[in-house]
């Protein structure tokens, strides 16, 4: 009798393959090779993800490995599993084990794979997850010989490039259905609109500014604030986290000659970017509206802050999302070029919020409502952190054309991370996704036992 059976298939993550396998499968465990390159699996590989999967008692096991290139060899660890980790780029490596009986009882209970081309594995997972561990041995079981991936920015905005269009309908298709099952799916319709108070400030509208140490870009990103037109007064807030660099000089400078511009110092020494947006929010400087501009990026054109406001003001948002274009050192248009986040729908933008691991630029916020939240003071994911809270209650306004330019060069905080600091990035805001995903179903809770 042959061990190996053979089966014709379209895409190895088809929800017609996956059913078409689990259907067929003999084994208690099926073990899913997902990469195009070549895996040389270590001794006792097979033997050590069964072990774990019995003990554990998981539905599906995963572990770290090696990448191998040109005859270079490095640990690629991965993250544990947690609640938020609902991406469908979560990074699981190139083999994942599954318990047939996990899969099949989670069908049974969930539904079949869905008839999707791209989205099967996502679904299944995501199925298998709810009601079984997912365990991760921090142990490299086996390498990778591939062909170079994609790095740098074409990895980092692969999800929001156009030609992936069909592949994010999918995933938010099945995404949606999952946040039903488990209870964290919140109706449109339950969104509600700002509260405009008549509380007097300062000024309609505030460009905030948190900058660290970038003499060469912070004069031009104040000057492209400072140059805007409004039917209605602003300032430009910029909080300066100690630099050492000249930053200080170049922004009391500009201080002296321009009185809109307000140059914060902070007193504390310990603020990531987070702890600087709280810093010119909580100000005695703050506008009824705050504008997110970073140190080293541009407003495309002198009506930016004009179209934000009023789509504020129209739309009763508590936050605005614009989009931007890539560019580089020169300003020279990079791809993609246009990133607009159309997976974001007044429908249903606030539940796909959760599945992405970014919501756009420039952001804006109402400033009453934002100072009742406050920013986590982090330098890594305190917007994301900020856009799920507010979305999970408020209706967010969104603008798909450019607003802003958005350098990227060496100096970006997202450039060429290491594998440790980009696990630690994704980590963090699985985190931010397990509470803001426990917290929607505590409201859903709350609303069903009325």
């Amino acid at each position: 009798m042959s061990l190996v059976e053979a089966v014709a298939i379209s895409s190895v993550v088809s929800g017609e393959t996956l059913n078409k396998v689990l259907a067929g499968a003999k084994a208690e465990y099926i073990l899913f090779l997902t990469v195009q390159g070549k895996v040389i699996m270590e001794p006792g590989m097979r033997e050590k993800m069964l072990g774990a999967a019995i003990s554990a008692k998981a539905g599906i096991v995963y572990s770290d490995y090696h990448d191998e290139r040109e005859e270079a060899r490095a640990l690629h660890p991965l993250n544990d599993y947690q609640l938020g980790c609902v991406r469908d780029d979560f990074d699981f490596g190139a083999a994942i084990l599954f318990s047939a009986t996990a899969a099949r009882d989670a069908l049974k209970r969930y539904g079949p794979i869905s008839d999707v081309r791209y989205a099967g594995l996502y679904d299944l997972r995501l199925k298998v997850s709810i009601d079984n561990p997912v365990y991760h041995l921090t142990e490299p079981l086996y390498s990778i010989l591939s062909a170079d991936e994609a790095t740098g920015d074409e990895k980092l905005f692969s999800y929001v490039d156009p030609r992936n269009e069909v592949v994010q309908k999918e995933m938010e298709a099945i995404f949606t259905d999952h946040l039903k099952r488990i209870n964290a799916y919140l109706p449109s319709e339950d969104l509600k609109q700002a509260e405009r108070e008549r509380k007097a400030f300062p000024v309609e509208a505030s460009v905030v500014i948190p900058v660290r140490n970038r003499a060469g870009t912070i004069a031009d990103a104040v000057k492209s604030a400072l140059a805007q037109e409004a039917d209605f007064p602003f300032n430009v807030i910029v909080v300066d986290n100690h630099s050492t660099d000249g930053t200080m000089a170049v922004l009391s400078g500009l201080a002296a000659q321009h009185p809109a511009l307000k140059h914060i110092i902070p007193d504390r020494t310990d603020l990531g970017i987070g702890g600087c947006w709280n810093e010119a929010l909580y100000s005695q400087f703050c506008g009824r509206y705050a504008i997110q501009l970073d140190s080293d990026d541009l407003y495309i054109d002198r009506r930016v802050l004009q179209r934000i406001v009023d789509v504020l003001r129209e739309g009763r948002y508590a936050m605005v999302i614009g989009s931007y274009t890539l560019v580089n050192e020169r300003l020279e248009e990079i791809p993609p070029g246009l990133i607009d986040h159309r997976e974001w729908t007044d429908a249903n933008g606030h539940n796909n919020a959760l599945r992405i691991n970014g919501l756009g630029a420039p952001r804006a916020f109402d400033t009453e409502i934002m100072r009742g939240i406050g920013f986590l003071n982090v330098s890594y994911g305190e917007d994301y952190a900020a856009a799920l809270r507010i979305c999970r209650e408020y209706r967010i306004g969104r603008i798909f054309e450019s607003l802003y330019l958005c350098r990227r060069w060496s100096g970006n905080t997202d450039a060429a991370l290491s594998i440790e600091a980009a696990n630690r990035n994704d980590a963090f805001k699985d985190e931010i996704r397990t509470e803001e995903i426990i917290e929607r179903q505590k409201m859903n809770q709350r609303r069903r036992s009325k």
